[in-house]
């Protein structure tokens, strides 16, 4: 910790009650707690934090590497308690073991209803005063609420006027019910604890916002309050990261940019300045970007200047930014700096942004000590891994058909469905498809995932049971298509409990859906379980046949109302149309309609002339497929020919290769177009022909030579060694080309 430690107000004291209000994660709040309590030598330190955890304060001086976050779960809610080296909550413990004082948090639970809404306990209130921070702004000039932070408090040796600061941002604020719950009862551990201390002080650290309203409600009982009981849940603690403090990544805590303020904590403000300036350079040069002596010179130049200029006692973080985005951009830029709003960067950004922001960042990333209690789920997946060998790094190959191989599959996925990173699935069973019989995995050791096990504990206290809770919370809100992927997680997972509530919420999702597309997808999906799957469980599933039932009709009554002008074709309602061919043909013991209902629809949209070209041709091969013979010579008075033709190659594609009379029709077609009509109809024509494999294209080639009773080879036709598109254009030039020659008389 650098610099000299500013003196607390003596008006803070009030009534054996010390009220040091902060912001969270401010290296200058940081310094005025410490002095505080060194001065003070307080009998107690009350400090915002959840009050269950008090029973296990010591596990928070283990000896962590920082930071570190407390995190608390229930059935409905989890939250965060993050620290850092420069936390003011953080550094209340620490110095308040020091002096020997009694360390107690103070605040409501974290699964507390106040938090129904709260994911970061130490988070700010900016939006609730909103207008005044706003018109703080505009009054010293500056950009937002960090940068007035800045100016009035870190920059300073010792900041005057935090106190009131805190009370002019509460005094245009309105409590929500949460802060007006929290604040009431924290209140009851200040008035119970100045009780217990006699004479000696009480040091109360907690958020500026909530001071003025602890100072209101000293008078009452003194007697120590309740911790409130929950049915379920826990806390524990995880390790953090500098990248997952920083506001610039989404995080809107107290503070942003936690690699700086670390530097500030422990070197002070000008050298963290220096440290700052060499460290954008060094990640500049990294990326090759040119960065020379004389424009660190230029940096740190502007830097004091404008430190100067703005009446900044020690460098400011965005004196030093301003400074360096002076010497190291020339250009205009596409967006305004990160560090003058709230916000993420965003595609485009300036090298040297990017590489300001990640410098600010840190990379610094926790560990806990090794004794630190943790949920069973960690010991859980832990003793999996190493009893089925995939505690290790490398590749891992599975095949399916082996049941041991098929276990760690399953273990595999529901780490997989739980976040858990270092588990990546590279080939494997996919929906709609039929099934491999193999996958493929690449393990990795990855840093965060002690957090993101313990983290994942919220869900259960064993791997299964956890992966479960996963996808069924999930589910709650999925809409159709990710009901199908989740019915499909829980096949790979083996979770059959969760598989039965996912396929009922589907069915009753497809009955009443409008979503053709996603309709399609689900279609697809689950007839690919229905139909293929041996591995899992799925085949001739009754529920699933239900889902397909459902669909199956559902795709038919949306298709026959669905009218438009021309229009490009849709792949996804035309991944339906070939779902519900599928359906037909190969689920046809689970449906209730009867081919000839299905083939009728088919025929009345492929007679629509108010369709969709795309689709009216679906529904001619949808009623090809299941044996309706169709006039091919009908195709000549097709609009939007290559629309069309995709719709039936989407659906019919064996079929059109048995057929040298439409393939001849379609030859004459196409030979019939002039160039100017042969360029429109192109892309759509090469997007009909890509549903055909390279060897079924050949074959169509040789049909087509077969046609106009030309012998050759097909190879020479249907490989070019030019882009079409690049000959098309060639061809479209050439004309014109010889346009002008006609009307210059030179041809």
């Amino acid at each position: 910790m650098a610099g000299a430690a500013p003196r607390p107000s003596p008006a803070a004291r009030l009534m054996g009650a010390v009220f040091v209000g902060v912001r969270h994660h401010s290296p200058a709040c940081a310094r005025i707690v410490a002095a505080t309590i060194e001065q003070q030598q307080p009998a107690y330190v009350l400090i915002e934090g959840p009050a269950d955890f008090n029973e296990r304060i010591d596990e928070l001086l283990l000896g962590h590497e920082l930071p570190v976050a407390l995190f608390s779960y229930s059935d409905q809610h989890a939250s965060w308690s993050p620290f850092c080296d420069y936390s003011p909550e953080w550094v209340a413990i620490t110095e308040a073991r020091r002096c020997g004082a009694e360390v107690r948090f103070i605040d409501l639970p974290a699964w507390h209803e106040a938090f129904r809404d709260v994911s970061n306990r130490y988070a700010d209130a900016e939006l609730r005063y909103t207008e005044v921070v706003e018109r703080l702004c505009r009054e010293f000039s500056v950009d937002n609420v960090d940068v007035l932070w800045d100016h009035l408090f870190e920059c300073e040796t010792e900041p005057k006027g935090m106190a009131e600061y805190f009370d002019l941002l509460r005094g245009t604020a309105t409590a929500d019910e949460g802060d007006s719950a929290r604040e009431e009862y924290m209140a009851r551990w200040v008035r119970a604890a100045v009780h217990d201390a006699g004479d000696r002080p009480v040091v109360v650290i907690t958020g500026g916002f909530h001071t003025a309203a602890l100072k209101a409600q000293l008078d009452g009982g003194t007697e120590w309050p309740e911790v409130p009981e929950r049915e379920r849940g826990a806390s524990y603690l995880v390790p953090y990261s500098h990248a997952r403090l920083d506001a610039f990544t989404g995080y809107q805590s107290g503070m942003p940019s936690p690699g700086y303020y670390q530097q500030v904590w422990e070197t002070g403000s000008q050298r963290a300045a220096d440290w700052l300036v060499e460290s954008v350079a060094t990640r500049l040069r990294r990326r090759q970007q040119p960065v020379s002596t004389a424009d660190l010179i230029a940096a740190r130049t502007q830097a004091g200047a404008l430190a100067r200029l703005r009446g900044h006692e020690n460098l400011a973080r965005t004196d030093v930014l301003d400074g360096l985005t002076s010497a190291l951009i020339s250009e205009d830029l596409t967006q305004p700096p990160p560090w003058t709003r709230r916000g993420t960067l965003q595609p485009g950004a300036h090298p040297a942004l990017i590489e300001m922001i990640g410098a600010l960042r840190g990379g610094k990333v926790g560990r806990l000590h090794p004794s630190t209690p943790a949920p069973p789920l960690v010991n859980a997946v832990q003793e999996l891994l190493r009893t089925h060998g995939l505690d290790q790094e490398g590749k891992v190959a599975l095949d399916l058909t082996d049941p041991e191989a098929l276990h760690r599959s399953r273990i595999l996925h529901r780490l997989r469905v739980l976040r858990i990173p270092g588990f990546e699935r590279t080939s494997g069973p996919s929906e709609g498809a039929q099934p491999k019989l193999d996958e493929q995995w690449t393990l990795r050791p990855v840093e965060q995932r002690l957090a993101a096990l313990i983290e994942a504990a919220e869900n259960g206290a064993t791997l299964e049971e956890a992966a479960g809770v996963a996808l069924e919370r999930r589910s709650r809100h999925a809409q159709l298509e990710e009901l199908a992927t989740i019915l499909f997680d829980a096949v790979l997972c083996g979770i059959s409990a969760l598989s039965g509530r996912v396929k009922q919420t589907l069915n009753e999702g497809v009955r009443d859906t409008g979503d053709l597309a996603a309709l399609g997808s689900v279609l697809s999906g689950v007839l690919g379980l229905w139909r293929h799957d041996r591995l899992f469980g799925t085949k001739k599933d009754p529920l699933l046949g239900s889902v397909i039932d459902v669909g199956t009709a559902r795709v038919l009554w949306l298709v026959e109302g669905l009218h438009g002008g021309p229009a490009p074709a849709d792949p996804h309602r035309l991944k339906a149309m070939a779902a519900t061919r599928d359906a037909v043909l190969h689920a046809r013991s689970a449906l209730s309609l009867d081919v000839a209902d299905v083939t009728g629809v088919a025929t009345r949209v492929s007679n629509d002339v108010q369709a969709p070209p795309d689709l009216r041709g679906a529904a001619l091969g949808l009623a090809w497929t299941l044996g309706s013979q169709p006039d091919v010579h009908k195709i000549r008075n097709i609009e939007a020919l290559g629309d069309w033709l995709t719709g039936l190659f989407a659906v019919a594609r064996e079929e059109v290769l048995a057929s040298p009379d439409l393939v001849g029709v379609l030859d004459e077609l196409v030979s019939a177009m002039d160039e100017d009509e042969f360029l429109v109809a192109l892309p759509a024509l090469r997007l009909a022909f890509s549903y055909f494999p390279p060897r079924e294209r050949e074959t169509i080639a040789a049909t087509v030579l077969a046609h106009r009773g030309v012998e050759g080879s097909v190879k020479g036709v249907t490989r070019l060694t030019a882009d079409p598109i690049s000959v098309a254009e060639a061809m479209a030039i050439e004309k014109r080309v010889d346009a002008l020659l006609v009307k210059g008389g030179l041809a």
